[in-house]
């Protein structure tokens, strides 16, 4: 009895763009905050349609949009959790290309010390794999302060780096503005493929390839550079075999385990942004 009380003593919320399996999810008990996806006047909840149905609403006539949860969704499950004795530890998506962290930060304003809302400077597994980590540590019975503590080291060891295969979608939402126009010329007259990273949360242009072939390259080279990693992940918006066949040259490279690298297709928030095609690499050094 003592155990379960303690492992709940915490409770880890997140919202939908962490691309957590469902099996985790459920195992852990982190609870998930959907974000909005709109297609014209439809209105669909992040994971109320599958990836097929996602991508095949995607080629109609309406481009997708997504917008983050009202601060009234973060405060009825905040409210729900803290009735229940718990205290509250929300990680979210980067702040600084959604505005799902303010959300859960002026949710979290009525409820003091009991709710602390924590920017990820993340996306996709970024944000899943430190969700995944504050959930384990909440069970194995760490303080708030500890998870925080653990939360902020991993989050500036993370880097995830991203080939777009085309700038239409990140054009469009208008989530790249400070580099878009500087090469967006330039990869329409070259057909160039644009590598991106984050910076403390901030999306930011690192290169340029003349193919997809040789970003990928490219990336790989920079993840072989970290050393040695405790985290290795790629995701990907409808190219498995590609994600498949980057996983198994990055375990060949790096000496990494392949059946310790993950391969995720990522949900409607970062498809809707990013286009398909897409290759994102995720790697925490130790």
């Amino acid at each position: 009895m003592e155990e379960t009380e303690m492992e709940q003593a915490i409770q880890i919320v997140t919202d939908s763009s962490c691309d957590l399996p469902q099996r985790l999810v459920e195992r852990l008990k982190i609870a998930v905050v959907p974000l909005i996806v709109r297609f014209g006047a439809e209105v669909y909840r992040d994971g109320e349609l599958s990836a097929d149905e996602f991508w095949e609403k995607a080629a109609g006539p309406h481009h997708p949009q997504t917008s983050q949860p009202s601060v009234g969704t973060f405060e009825e499950i905040f409210e729900r959790l803290v009735a229940q004795g718990k205290r509250v530890l929300c990680l979210t998506i980067t702040g600084k290309h959604s505005g799902t962290f303010n959300a859960a930060r002026l949710a979290a304003q009525r409820f003091g010390e009991a709710v602390k809302v924590f920017d990820s400077h993340s996306l996709s597994l970024g944000l899943g794999l430190q969700a995944l980590a504050a959930a384990q540590a909440a069970r194995a019975g760490r303080s708030m302060q500890e998870i925080l503590a653990l939360l902020e080291d991993m989050r500036t060891r993370m880097h995830l780096v991203i080939v777009l295969d085309t700038l239409e979608n990140l054009r469009r939402g208008g989530r790249a503005d400070g580099f878009i126009a500087v090469v967006d010329r330039m990869a329409r007259a070259l057909n160039i493929k644009v590598i991106i990273n984050l910076v403390e949360g901030q999306l930011r242009l690192i290169g340029a390839a003349r193919s997809f072939r040789g970003a990928l390259k490219r990336v790989m080279s920079q993840i072989e550079q970290l050393g040695t990693l405790e985290h290795l992940a790629v995701v990907h918006t409808r190219a498995q075999e590609v994600a498949e066949e980057v996983a198994d040259r990055l375990a060949e490279r790096i000496g990494f385990p392949r059946e310790r690298i993950w391969v995720r297709e990522t949900g409607a928030v970062l498809a809707t942004h990013a286009g398909a095609g897409v290759i994102g690499v995720l790697a925490v050094p130790r």
